[in-house]
């Protein structure tokens, strides 16, 4: 399994930098998980969107599904080179926000699959479960296992911190959180801290812990510290945009 980091801003974009969106591949297999702004084209310097497999959404909130429409749009103009048009493109959403799950259809460009009618839902090779979070309005957190290797992402979307993420991501090879405060705010209801993700690595065995959906402003490599702090078995990185990590 590949990580590809296209986007990690929480909110809004700057420096040239898009918010939230991940590119997962295995076997040549392409899953868009979440499509926040600038996403489409950080995508397009590993893959021609028409090759997209997949989309996967934690929530509806705009720096998370910015560059969907964008990316429908795109599949509805635009040609392979043989003039083909792309396949129908599975957009995995959940619905509970009924207006916002429709918007996941396009006619004959994709259709939106509520991920949240079954305890795990199969998407290529990947085995994909979820957890509700702590947000303004709903938000799931990812498990993805891809299933040849039994390698697995976990994914934390936006939350306040939960004590259902340790069993959640326990022993996970890669663990991706909201990190958008520093130390020092922790309980809040909507996105977790710095010691709030370094503790939820350690106490949940991560190998891997990539700090996302970052703050505009403040010291970074300080966010970083506070986390390791925490974590002192972890590997403990900031996102970056065209950061790759194959798991």
């Amino acid at each position: 399994m590949q990580v590809t980091i296209l986007g990690y801003y929480g909110g809004y974009p700057t420096n040239d930098v898009g918010t939230s969106a991940y590119l997962i591949q295995s076997d040549g297999y392409n899953l868009l998980m979440d499509a926040g702004s600038a996403s489409l084209l950080a995508l397009e310097h590993h893959i021609d969107p028409l090759d997209l497999d997949a989309v996967l959404l934690s929530h509806y909130h705009h720096d998370h599904i910015a560059d969907l429409g964008v990316l429908q749009f795109t599949r509805q103009l635009k040609r392979t080179e043989k003039g083909d048009r792309a396949p129908l493109l599975s957009v995995y959403g959940h619905s509970e926000d009924q207006e916002a799950f429709r918007k996941t259809t396009l006619e004959e460009v994709s259709q939106g699959i509520d991920y949240t009618k079954e305890d795990s839902v199969t998407i290529g090779p990947f085995d994909v479960t979820y957890l509700k979070t702590l947000h303004p309005v709903p938000c799931y957190a990812f498990k993805i296992v891809e299933r040849v290797t039994g390698k697995t992402l976990v994914y934390t979307a936006d939350s306040g911190y939960l004590e259902a993420f340790l069993p959640f991501a326990e022993g996970a090879d890669l663990l991706i959180t909201d990190t958008n405060l520093f130390k020092g705010m922790e309980g809040h209801s909507v996105h977790m801290t710095s010691k709030e993700c370094g503790y939820i690595a350690n106490k949940s065995n991560i190998d891997q812990l990539v700090l996302s959906h970052l703050p505009q402003k403040g010291n970074l490599d300080l966010l970083r510290e506070e986390a390791a702090a925490e974590a002192p078995n972890t590997r403990v990185m900031l996102a970056e945009k065209h950061l790759k990590i194959s798991i």
